[in-house]
């Protein structure tokens, strides 16, 4: 069963900036999706030249073993090996011409790849 965190405290689970739940929830109304039950999934993968790559998707619903964070009207999924990986990072989203996109400051990374797409912890 998944579980739903309000507020996580620092350090804990991940959080997410008003920008980035502002521009996903607003993406999610323009698919027609319910936002009190759908969500942003975040998770982990293998690629990229330093090993791994942060993956995004909209949901319907969370998975019955995802954590459930909230944030600004915002729910995420994460799945517990993604969590490890991820834990107490930001999801931030940056407007304009060369950064405009959602990206993760993630402080378990010990390096990242040239263009920033992927990282080793």
């Amino acid at each position: 069963m998944s579980s739903t965190v309000d507020a996580d405290p620092v350090g804990t689970g991940i959080d997410v900036t008003e920008p980035a739940a502002a521009e996903a929830v607003d993406l999610m109304e323009g698919e027609q999706m319910d936002v009190d039950e759908a969500g942003l999934r975040l998770f982990v993968q293998q690629g990229g030249c330093a090993g791994l790559s942060y993956g995004m998707r909209f949901e319907h619903e969370p998975e019955p073993d995802d954590q459930v964070y909230e944030h600004h009207g915002l729910r995420v999924f994460i799945d517990q090996s993604s969590l490890n990986y991820i834990e107490g990072s930001v999801l931030d989203f940056e407007g304009g011409l060369q950064g405009e996109g959602f990206h993760v400051r993630n402080p378990n990374v010990e390096s990242e790849c040239g263009c920033g797409e992927s990282f080793r912890t």
